[in-house]
């Protein structure tokens, strides 16, 4: 208590006391005494004043020019995009002529069989029945690691990869299937199907799950190989074993879109060599 009645009754530390006595005594301390020192006190808020007053003006004549800085750089940045948006446009258009070409070319040179040379090659938009097959990650899939995948270029994570959808494509191919395609994106005999971290990849397009592939054919046939083939059993397995989700159904009608590029390679025989 003795502490507390101490602090209550001498608030000020001893020190400052004397210090502020000292000061009193020889007249150092409160406002300035002689005429002389009041006018340097006055001389002192007046150019305090006078900076305060000449950078608010300043300050006030940069705004306009900062607007119309920051006016101009957004008309060029409007400018910049509309720019991109005429080139996109045209690259499209230019995209919709090759293709249009290549499918020309197809025809002419597959003769009878043109429509089956363009179905094979993806050239063209095809309906029919089939099977649509979905695969998913693992729900609430994580990045941990370990386990036989790992061990393969895999991550035991329930995590669908590149390998994966690689297998589940060329399954419904050996199955029957005349067509796929991956979340509306159509393959081709040149399609890739890569990884990019833990996007995949096709054709260089990245896809997000869940991943729908869908297969022209004769549904039921179709679903019945595929499930019964090594394949399908591989599938089963990552829903067994990983908790990859997974789903097949036939379909009566399925629509799959035309390639957006395809390459047309020739060859020709050589005259005066190779015959007879």
């Amino acid at each position: 208590m003795s502490l507390l009645t101490t602090v209550m009754d001498h608030s000020l530390d001893e020190g400052y006391a004397e210090a502020a006595a000292r000061k009193r005594e020889t007249g150092t301390g409160g406002v300035p005494k002689t005429l002389r020192a009041k006018l340097g006190l006055a001389v002192g808020l007046v150019l305090a004043a006078l900076v305060v007053t000449v950078g608010a003006a300043q300050a006030r004549i940069a705004a306009p020019e900062l607007a119309k800085e920051r006016s101009e750089l957004i008309e060029r940045v409007e400018s910049a995009t509309a720019d991109a948006d005429e080139l996109e446009d045209e690259v499209d258009d230019l995209r919709g002529d090759v293709s249009a070409r290549q499918r020309a070319a197809l025809e002419k040179h597959g003769g009878g069989r043109a429509e089956l040379v363009s179905l094979l090659s993806g050239a063209t938009e095809v309906h029919g029945p089939g099977v649509k097959l979905v695969v998913d990650d693992k729900k609430e899939a994580d990045q941990g690691g370990g386990g036989p995948r790992e061990s393969s270029g895999f991550s035991d994570n329930g995590r669908v990869r590149d390998r994966d959808m690689q297998r589940v494509v060329n399954g419904l191919w050996e199955s029957g299937a005349e067509a796929v395609a991956i979340n509306d994106q159509r393959l081709t005999a040149l399609s890739a199907i890569r990884a990019a971290g833990d996007a995949i990849l096709v054709d260089n397009k990245p896809l997000v799950p869940p991943y729908t592939v869908l297969a022209v054919g004769d549904g039921q046939k179709l679903s019945t190989r595929f499930q019964n083939s090594v394949d399908g059993q591989y599938l089963h397995g990552l829903q067994e074993n990983f908790g990859v989700r997974t789903s097949i159904s036939a379909v009566d009608d399925i629509r799959l879109p035309a390639a957006p590029s395809v390459t047309v390679r020739t060859a020709e025989p050589k005259a005066g060599k190779g015959t007879s």
